[in-house]
């Protein structure tokens, strides 16, 4: 691979990892991503904003073979897949000395033993002047990382946002110009990744409007030229604005949840309210993500095993928890054999939800005439509770 210019004496120095299908051993990636790192020459000082992963570092050291000396490495973020690969540009650039912020510091001292002596951190608002061009260093904690910080170069209007505006997205062109494609990548990566700091974004963007910004650059997927459009869909994401939607992720086992799910999503419908069904052995959890940054209702489905609800409905649970998207109410249906206590289980791991619970369906093997009726009357309240929040 080789830098590809940016700008005037700024190149995209980073990795393409086509290949990769799974991120945090957790998040499925169907479009691989990239670790992008930019080198800035300046006309007294060369940075380096950000490394690639670990396991990449071969491939970035290449992509600086002809590059003479690096006085700086700024780390905007201490997560491996971004500083993973300061150890090796500090053997290659032995001179250089490494910026962050103190946060960053004891991140990037625990997880890569970087010595005390190579790093130099920088308060919120402060610049250094590289000769010809000078960064501003703008703290923006818990987007994702309590250390978190972007980089404003003032000269040339760039924005280095390590996470902030991300996708996962593998692309040759540091500059990928279908819009589409890349919402829709941006809103993955915002789902799974930023919705749970959602309020702290709001504020940070609400910051970034202090910015004249030509360029945005984040650490995954391609820079924007464009930049209104990526910026108003976090504005959207963020916003407290809900759809007219209700997400039901579900496991059946025997046929009979299955029946509840199908009956419940048709009553749906009828009343206006949209479904997006998620059948939990095959679903993209990433997908299911996605549907969540907006909805206004959730029902999980789930089967009984063992006086408790399925793994996997337990797992969608914990998931949506974790991501804290402003759902407003909430239910769960499902169908056991003889015995327990789904209910408790499932609402026990999403204590971090500020939902109404709407009145749960559970049914006592396949369901008769009395259950599809109460599944008329939550699909009904789901339909009233949406009229009210003038979303239907």
């Amino acid at each position: 691979m080789h830098p590809k210019k940016i700008k005037e004496d700024i190149f995209w120095v980073g990795v393409v990892d086509w290949d990769r299908r799974l991120y945090d051993s957790l998040i499925p990636l169907p479009d691989g991503t990239t670790y992008n790192a930019y080198l800035i020459r300046g006309s007294e000082k060369t940075v380096l904003i950000d490394t690639v992963d670990t396991t990449k570092t071969d491939i970035l050291l290449s992509q600086l073979e002809e590059v003479e000396e690096i006085h700086y490495v700024v780390s905007l973020h201490s997560e491996q897949d971004h500083s993973g690969a300061i150890p090796g540009v500090l053997d290659r650039f032995p001179n250089a000395m490494v910026i962050t912020n103190p946060k960053g510091k004891g991140l990037l001292t625990d997880h890569l033993h970087i010595p005390d002596d190579k790093i130099v951190t920088v308060s919120d608002g402060e610049t250094m002047t590289l000769g010809n061009k000078t960064l501003e260093f703008i703290y923006m904690p818990w987007v994702h990382w309590p250390e978190t910080m972007v980089a404003y170069l003032r000269e040339d209007r760039m924005l280095f946002t390590c996470d902030l505006f991300g996708s996962h997205l593998a692309t040759s062109d540091p500059f990928y110009d279908d819009e589409s494609r890349i919402c829709e990548a941006a809103k993955r990566y915002y789902a799974e990744v930023m919705m749970p700091f959602r309020k702290t974004i709001q504020k940070h963007l609400d910051k970034l409007e202090a910015y004249q910004i030509d360029i945005i650059a984040p650490s995954h997927g391609p820079a924007f030229r464009k930049t209104e459009c990526i910026v108003q869909s976090h504005r959207e994401w963020i916003s407290d604005k809900l759809s007219n939607c209700v997400v039901i992720p579900y496991v059946t086992m025997h046929g009979s949840t299955q029946l509840m799910v199908d009956y419940l999503t048709e009553a749906l419908i009828e009343r206006g309210v949209n479904v997006e069904l998620y059948n939990l052995t095959v679903a993209d959890t990433g997908k299911m993500a996605m549907s969540l940054v907006d909805a206004a209702t959730i029902v999980i489905g789930s089967s009984t095993i063992l006086a408790g609800a399925h793994p996997l409905a337990i797992s969608a649970a914990f998931m949506t928890n974790a991501l804290r998207p402003k759902l407003k109410f909430a239910s769960i249906i499902g169908s056991y054999g003889w015995g327990g206590k789904m209910v408790e289980q499932l609402t026990g791991v999403m204590t971090n939800l500020k939902v109404e619970m709407l009145e749960p369906v559970i049914v006592k093997g396949k369901p008769r005439e009395g259950d599809f009726k109460a599944l008329d009357n939550l699909a009904a309240m789901i339909q009233n509770r949406h009229k009210e929040y003038n979303i239907l």
